[in-house]
């Protein structure tokens, strides 16, 4: 699905949605039916481990699951991670801004982790440094005959006019759905992935198989990932708190496979964290570590609040995994903890949009404070995001929108309710797009049909 926000100010940027079908959830939505729309039948099944989509590439000890990310606070880095299987290698990544030409290159770190019985293989994360931006890199990992190359594209320089497109991921796994939903990514334009927690669903296995379901989600998603950073924020799925398998310690596997850039903006804990990119400021939150006061993450937070410049990036967007809001009876109120602590902050600070995950039901909200203040949500199955309507904003000042929710809540007069809920059957969005100037639709994946559409805008950079 893609959504557009733009500014009246000509000050915009342009987020491409996203949203995948992966499980399958009977929770009830309050908010009604407002499209008949059926999805056609799609298997909501894990590929099995043979599916060429976790093909391993050729080669002994070939690089695999390549994947990079934003590497610092404002886009001049990039983290690029890969692992090898059958020896630990080289942790040297080759570069240039010419294809086969690599002029640079950076030396990484290698790590390694076991989980029950199962032992990864050897994990590398490079940082290159120094990038221009809006600039095409080649980079080549890997030795000899088994050495891989690939490309990506820096952001523009951070600023209030510098036009992106995101793309909105969650809760993706690995089944047939997922596949599809990556396919029709990959047309869609974006420049890079927010990620809203929820990655491979390997804790739904035991034993050696944990293990082995992240491998294969990482060489699922390396066609796109190797090439656009995706900026990860952790879920539910993430935890893997296993007693049974002597498996305690929170977040194992992902911590040991995905990095982020978190020391570049102060924090503590690489699982909450805040990037820039072009006109867009960016902050992570993790819904499943301590957040009340006085805790690292609510401590980070609020010093992080204050490092925002709408000067330079008037769109602020957070990421998390549970929605504060949500009506349906799957996952309801368990983001009401996180609402109580950061709602006020949110509202304080003007954050534009909160993308969150989790949810399996696609919702949004009327306006609340007295139009002043909107929440939106939107949760597609395993993916949520913000869908407005063009027409709600032709007078309106955006403060902040949200994600899954809008139920009252304890008689709250300022929460009035959905304008748009989805039951689970007629999921199957897979992408929405839109330029400069156009009504941004929410598409179905396979038939195309338009089941909503929207526009974000600004009156200007500080509002």
């Amino acid at each position: 699905m893609r959504g557009k926000v733009t500014s009246r100010s000509s000050r915009f940027i342009l987020v491409i949605f996203t949203a995948i079908t992966f499980l399958s959830y009977g929770g009830r939505v309050y908010g009604g039916i407002t499209s008949t729309f059926i999805r056609s039948e799609w298997p909501s099944v894990d590929i099995p481990f043979d599916n060429e989509a976790f093909a391993v590439p050729k080669g002994h000890n070939a690089p695999q699951q390549v994947h990079i990310t934003q590497g610092d606070y404002d886009g001049k880095a990039v983290i690029v991670s890969w692992v090898t299987s059958d020896a630990p290698g080289l942790s040297i990544v080759n570069f240039g801004t010419s294809p086969g030409r690599y002029t640079l290159s950076a030396e990484g770190t290698m790590t390694n982790y076991t989980f029950h019985d199962y032992k990864s293989g050897y994990i590398h994360h490079c940082l290159l440094e120094g990038l221009k931006y809006d600039t095409k890199y080649y980079y080549k990992i890997g030795e000899g005959e088994s050495s891989r190359e690939f490309s990506f594209q820096t952001p523009p320089k951070i600023g209030p006019d510098a036009p992106y497109k995101f793309g909105i991921i969650g809760d993706l796994g690995q089944t047939y759905n997922s596949l599809s939903t990556l396919e029709h990514y990959m047309h869609s334009g974006a420049q890079a992935v927010l990620f809203v927690g929820d990655l491979s669903y390997a804790d739904r296995y035991q034993y050696n198989d944990v293990g082995l379901r992240w491998d294969t989600w990482g060489r699922f998603i390396e066609k796109i990932a190797a090439y656009q950073p995706w900026l990860w924020s952790a879920g539910n799925h993430e935890i893997e708190y296993m007693p049974y398998m002597g498996e305690v310690i929170p977040f194992k596997s992902y911590l040991h496979r995905y990095a982020t850039p978190y020391l570049a903006s102060k924090s503590s804990s690489p699982l909450w964290y805040a990037v820039r990119r072009a006109s867009a400021h960016i902050i992570v939150l993790s819904s499943y570590s301590p957040f009340v006061k006085y805790t690292p993450q609510w401590m980070w937070l609020r010093e992080e609040f204050k490092r925002v410049d709408r000067e330079k990036t008037p769109w602020l967007i957070v990421l998390m995994h549970a929605p504060i809001y949500n009506s349906n009876n799957a996952h309801f109120m368990e983001g009401e903890s996180m609402r109580s602590v950061f709602e006020s902050w949110f509202v304080r600070n003007k954050v534009d949009v909160v993308f969150a995950g989790h949810v399996h039901a696609y919702e949004r909200s009327y306006s609340v404070g007295r139009g002043k203040l909107w929440i939106i949500a939107s949760c597609i199955q395993m993916l949520y995001w913000v869908i407005i309507k063009s027409d709600l904003f032709s007078t309106c000042r955006i403060k902040y929108l949200f994600l899954c929710g809008a139920r009252i809540l304890f008689n709250q007069p300022r929460l009035l309710g959905f304008c748009l809920s989805m039951e689970q059957d007629i999921f199957g969005f897979k992408s929405m797009g839109c330029r400069v100037g156009d009504a941004c639709n929410l598409v179905t994946s396979h038939l195309g049909v338009v089941l909503d559409n929207y526009l974000l805008t600004k009156l200007s950079s500080k509002k």
